[in-house]
């Protein structure tokens, strides 16, 4: 199904909304992304990280009204909202969580759906088309997001419904994993830096924008470190499926050698990206959630990393 016609609704994520005439220089040094490659017709991946460079929350950003909408795991929302809420009082800007004013789709070959609602998206990544209230944003694979007052979620889902199959979101996690698309949820907030997931290969990270929280382990790892762990797409034949931060072992170490990040179901098993030690990759035996426990074999990401390229952002 992941592969296929449909839409579903995004129902795993809030939207955390910053506004104000200071939002921009705000959130410019909270986050890994920069904000001035922003506009109407942009969006972007991003992160923001503790000051040793650990991700305590991911998300896809956008501009909106007088600010902008961060769309991120639901369980992290209260708390970046509270935290963010603390670096913010001397600061123009408000912030909020705007989940229940908004809701949102996730398309796959849904153009022609887009385009009867007068969406005309380009297809290059993280393009974004606006009609009157409605937003749709181009994901790295070719899928779309829609998003759109509350108000209209019903008529908006019988519209889509008559082009496209309704499905579980089980099926749009399933085209994350297969896009290597990383993400943090409650469980492995701060156990990542943003390398690890790859954000910078999807242009979730700026190495040309200044001081962010964070900022110089990230740009250190980037220029001088040696990343021992990174992530991988896995394929899992039986046993359950696992949530995010379920460990990964193999003989190479007696203690865990990585991470889940996320998971879906698939017709025979279920696939997952994970955050491995390279040497455990290396070797191949590869195990969830024990040493002994359902065995894991490596599949591949459908993009290559490019060190030099990905400082050029």
């Amino acid at each position: 199904m992941a592969d296929s016609a449909f839409f579903c609704t995004l129902s795993h994520e809030g939207l955390l909304a910053v506004r104000g005439v200071d939002a921009a220089k705000f959130l410019q040094g909270q986050l890994t992304c920069n904000l001035n490659y922003l506009n109407q017709a942009t969006c972007s991946l991003g992160a923001r990280c503790t000051p040793k460079g650990r991700m305590i929350s991911s998300f896809r950003i956008l501009t909106e009204g007088d600010g902008f909408l961060l769309a991120l795991s639901a369980d992290l929302l209260d708390a970046q909202l509270a935290d963010l809420k603390k670096y913010a009082v001397f600061s123009k800007s408000s912030l909020s969580d705007e989940s229940a004013n908004w809701v949102r789709f996730g398309l796959s070959q849904g153009d022609g759906a887009l385009l009867a609602l007068g969406l005309d998206l380009p297809r290059s990544a993280d393009a974004v088309a606006r009609e009157g209230a409605l937003i749709a944003l181009r994901l790295a694979d070719g899928r779309a997001e829609l998003w759109a007052p509350a108000a209209e979620a019903a008529t908006l889902e019988a519209r889509l419904a008559a082009q496209l199959p309704k499905v579980a979101l089980d099926a749009w996690l399933l085209a994350q994993v297969r896009a290597g698309i990383g993400q943090v949820f409650g469980p492995t907030r701060e156990l990542f830096i943003p390398q690890m997931i790859n954000l910078q290969a999807l242009g979730g990270v700026s190495f040309k924008k200044g001081c962010y929280t964070g900022q110089e382990i990230v740009a250190r790892m980037q220029y001088l470190g040696k990343l021992k762990r990174r992530l991988y797409r896995l394929a899992l034949a039986d046993g359950e499926l696992p949530g995010p931060g379920v460990e990964l072992f193999s003989p190479v170490h007696q203690s865990s050698v990585g991470e889940v990040v996320l998971a879906a179901p698939t017709g025979a098993g279920g696939e997952l990206l994970a955050v491995l030690q390279e040497d455990a990759v290396n070797d191949g035996r590869l195990y969830l959630g024990a040493a002994d426990g359902p065995a894991l074999s490596l599949l591949s990401l459908p993009y290559t990393l490019d060190a030099d390229r990905e400082i050029q952002r």
